[in-house]
């Protein structure tokens, strides 16, 4: 764990976005049930996760859809997402009430801050980063959460050979993934497909159907810990 400050420059700005009163009344009555408070210390695990089962860790999972896919296809693996706006949040713990899961729970905060401080070393299987968000224009890339010190407290909180699975409709934001993740000898990259290994499994996401429909080629990109 470090125990570095918070991060001055943010990779996300907050945006309020329209809140149904549903989402608003699911974040007041469901994110006790399904959250874990930020907290300046590392979680307990055992305190957390009920079993010794694969654990995956969703940084930025927008409006859950993708993972609550994933967990129902993967009753077997424990999910751990981390998001900050709350109209994605609110639309996420809707969907997990209705279908009754067990195995996904929710921290409401900065990644790059949940990664210093309340997760443990070799925690996960594996890592999505699905669509971050690319800070396309050049004065923004200090950004972009795919940086040299993101990568390091990724691969700390990685199992051996764990999987870090990054997917963007950037271009140029999938070049600066693969030489942010070569610059930090961390990584070997993967030629693996969806298929070959379950966890690297990705259902369609909403930003993905977007940077489609603006004609964006879609990218996934896959890298083990070394």
């Amino acid at each position: 764990m470090t125990n570095s400050h918070h991060r001055k420059v943010r990779s996300f700005v907050r945006r309020l976005g329209r809140m149904t009163n549903a989402q608003r009344k699911a974040l007041q009555d469901l994110l006790p049930r399904f959250g874990i408070p930020f907290q300046n210390h590392p979680i307990n695990p055992e305190k957390i996760f009920s079993r010794d089962a694969p654990r995956v860790l969703d940084i930025g999972f927008g409006d859950g859809e993708a993972m609550l896919t994933l967990s129902i296809n993967n009753p077997s693996v424990d999910y751990l997402g981390v998001e900050v706006h709350e109209p994605g949040i609110g639309h996420l713990l809707l969907l997990l009430e209705r279908a009754k899961t067990s195995n996904v729970w929710v921290i409401q905060h900065d990644a790059a801050e949940v990664l210093d401080h309340m997760l443990p070393d070799q925690l996960f299987n594996a890592v999505n980063l699905f669509f971050p968000d690319p800070w396309p224009k050049k004065r923004h890339h200090k950004r972009r959460l795919v940086q040299a010190k993101f990568i390091l407290d990724v691969a700390r909180v990685l199992r051996s050979d764990g999987l870090f699975h990054v997917a963007t409709d950037w271009n140029d934001y999938a070049e600066h993934i693969k030489y942010v993740l070569k610059e930090s000898n961390q990584f070997t990259p993967s030629k693996e497909q969806d298929g070959v290994d379950f966890l690297s499994k990705r259902p369609p996401t909403k930003f993905e159907r977007r940077g489609r429909q603006l004609g964006h080629d879609v990218t996934d990109l896959y890298f083990r810990k070394v």
